[in-house]
């Protein structure tokens, strides 16, 4: 019985694994850096053969700036500089209130949430 509370508590995206609260990382000198973003589990369509695969995280890298959208409308941020010249940023947005910040140290990451 412990299973079925954590189970419903999933949301179910479907397809649609980028509708919520959108993310920017800023790196305006070409820094790398890695992103892990972390929210309240959900599944989704991985194929037409595996209608619910489960996540909570994101995990990328990149040099520059990029965006995206996390499954919901919650979820923490984290942003790591890995290289090259200048700082790297990171901004959540939700319902038109912005959390940011911003590091250019390596061993400092960056966060901001919405929970």
């Amino acid at each position: 019985m412990a299973i079925a509370p954590v189970a419903s508590a999933q949301i179910h995206v479907g397809r649609n694994v980028e509708g919520g609260i959108p993310w920017s990382v800023a790196a305006p000198q070409g820094a790398s850096w890695s992103l892990v973003c972390r929210f309240a589990p959900v599944t989704y369509e991985a194929s037409q053969y595996e209608l619910r695969r489960w996540t909570n995280k994101i995990a990328t890298t990149g040099t520059g700036a990029a965006r995206g959208r996390l499954p919901h409308q919650d979820g923490r941020c984290t942003v790591t500089k890995t290289g090259g010249p200048g700082p790297v940023g990171i901004a959540l947005v939700r319902n038109g209130e912005v959390h940011a910040a911003g590091t250019n140290d390596r061993t400092r990451p960056a966060a901001v949430g919405f929970l």
